[in-house]
């Protein structure tokens, strides 16, 4: 379900459902129309997603759901907008043209066949689903029984028919990529919301999107590439799945002539799956990087085997195997900030990347004692809440993305908070992560630089912190997207580990004096 919302709701929307029966559009596409039309003028909310049951549930808790989107069925797109007038016929133009244009296909030679619409009729080796997750299951088997490996971006799975899925691909010798999965570089080729890196013989596994994105982006930085970069998906290393997607992609880098070194990106996972892991990955014939997420250096792992608990200290780990050369060491910008807190003692970490916001936690966490995870973005009934303690917040959760696109996308709850942030006395420093590459949004710094330069214009501003995560190569540029982020006040830093490591430096640095 994908969405765009203002700051709040009136208590009596005038809200419009239209219906495209038998349409589909990947997920991805739907979020950026939707955070297109809900910035149009006299646009409150819009809404742009398939009519299963979830996603209705979701609209009708939103309060975006009329009769005609009720009526609707699961092969139906409904475009939900809370408008009035010439502003809603407006938007509903603009709703069809933007999905016209993505729905015509490329312009042929004459007498060329038209596009392949079924998995039936593709000549390829790899399929990218992304149907809502009710289907998605059944999609992934068509396209492995197709002698396809599956990307598959779709979330909801059950976890029942991940198992399946990735047992079905082992036997057939192919790979399932997901559910849920974000991020890939396969061939050179990024999918998902990956960044353009330069090609190497650094490979990835990551059961992270926006942690593989970390990583790939700052071996990029250091001068390294990346041979492939496989997504696995959340749940790979649960008990449940048992890390099967990664051991096979372990396995296929391992005999990869292209890939000199391996690095394994994961949040803590299932303590026998991660052993299952480590003795596959010792048996690779190659320098492997366990990157578990606050896991302890092993000292039983096998000499080819390194266990490390940050994602940059990860990063550093993969150039340092595959060249015999130590990264440039800027970690100098992570020394205590100049600036005194002057009395304020809060920490604000306000994430789009959830691997960002727990591996700040890990770091935070022996350092400033308890951190919350709840804040609630402004409604109706209510300004934008933040808690009395430290504050560490994965606005990509689904708690947050009820009613509108992923923070990646639209900014709006996460500018919410950053203003709320602000305001409040007590915030000493605010962390923000900007997340470059294909699918992001097309200028994440300027989304937030207005507010930050707020913020930061007030004698008494607390200290804001960002990170970028991208290279000169993304669509986004960069130089220009780290620019705009200094022009605005902040404080750049190199990576989501170099951000955190800052903030408990700072703020232990304040509570000693």
């Amino acid at each position: 379900m994908t969405s765009a919302a203002g700051d709040s709701y009136s208590l009596v929307m005038p809200v419009r459902c239209v219906i495209r029966p038998g349409a589909y559009f990947d997920s991805v596409v739907l979020m950026r129309i939707a955070s297109q039309l809900g910035t149009r003028p006299g646009v409150r909310a819009a809404s742009l997603g398939m009519a299963t049951p979830a996603n209705k549930d979701v609209l009708t808790d939103a309060g975006l759901l009329d009769d005609a989107g009720r009526d609707a069925g699961p092969n139906d797109l409904i475009i939900a907008l809370d408008a009035e007038g010439a502003a809603l016929e407006e938007a509903i133009t603009a709703a069809d043209e933007a999905l016209d244009d993505r729905s015509a296909p490329a312009p042929t030679a004459a007498g060329d066949a038209p596009p392949p619409r079924a998995l039936s009729q593709v000549d390829a080796n790899l399929a990218m689903i992304s149907t809502p997750g009710a289907y998605a299951a059944a999609e992934a088997r068509k396209a492995l029984r197709s002698g396809m490996s599956v990307f598959l971006f779709s979330d909801n799975v059950p976890v029942e028919d991940e198992v399946s899925l990735k047992r079905e691909a082992h036997e057939l010798g192919l790979l399932v990529m997901g559910p849920d999965c974000g991020t890939a570089i396969v061939g050179g080729v990024p999918l998902g919301f990956a960044n353009e890196v330069r090609r190497g013989d650094i490979a990835l596994i990551g059961a992270s999107g926006t942690g593989t994105q970390q990583i790939s982006t700052l071996i990029d930085r250091w001068g390294g590439g990346v041979s492939q970069a496989i997504g696995v998906g959340g749940h790979d290393l649960s008990a449940e799945v048992g890390a099967i997607s990664m051991l096979d992609s372990l396995d296929a880098l391992a005999a990869d002539p292209a890939t000199r070194v391996i690095v394994l990106i994961s949040k803590p996972p299932d303590s026998e799956v991660a052993e299952r892991v480590l003795e596959r990955a010792a048996a690779a014939g190659k320098p492997v990087i366990a990157a578990f997420l606050g896991a302890a250096p092993d000292d039983d792992a096998a000499d080819s085997v390194q266990v490390v608990g940050t994602l940059e200290d990860a990063a550093r780990a993969a150039i340092r195997a595959a060249t015999g050369v130590e990264p440039e060491d800027d970690r100098a910008e992570s020394a205590p900030l100049p600036v005194s807190i002057d009395g304020r003692r809060l920490l604000r970490g306000l994430y789009a990347g959830g691997t960002f916001a727990h591996e700040a936690r890990v770091l935070l966490e022996p350092l400033v004692g308890d951190i919350s995870e709840d804040a609630t973005p402004s409604s109706a009934d209510h300004a934008a809440r933040l808690p009395d303690d430290h504050l560490i917040i994965d606005l990509g959760d689904d708690r947050f993305t009820v009613g509108r696109p992923h923070p990646m996308i639209d900014p709006t709850a996460r500018l919410d908070l950053l203003r709320a942030a602000g305001a409040d006395p007590r915030t000493a420093i605010v962390i923000l992560d900007v997340v470059l590459g294909h699918g992001a949004a097309e200028d994440p710094a300027g989304d937030l630089a207005p507010v930050i330069a707020e913020i930061t214009a007030r004698d008494d501003a607390p200290e804001i912190i960002a990170f970028v995560v991208g290279t000169p190569a993304d669509p986004q540029g960069l130089e220009r997207q780290e620019r705009t982020l200094r022009q605005a006040g902040a404080r750049l830093l190199t990576s989501s580990t170099a951000a955190a490591r800052s903030a408990g430096s700072k703020l232990t640095t304040e509570a000693a004096a």
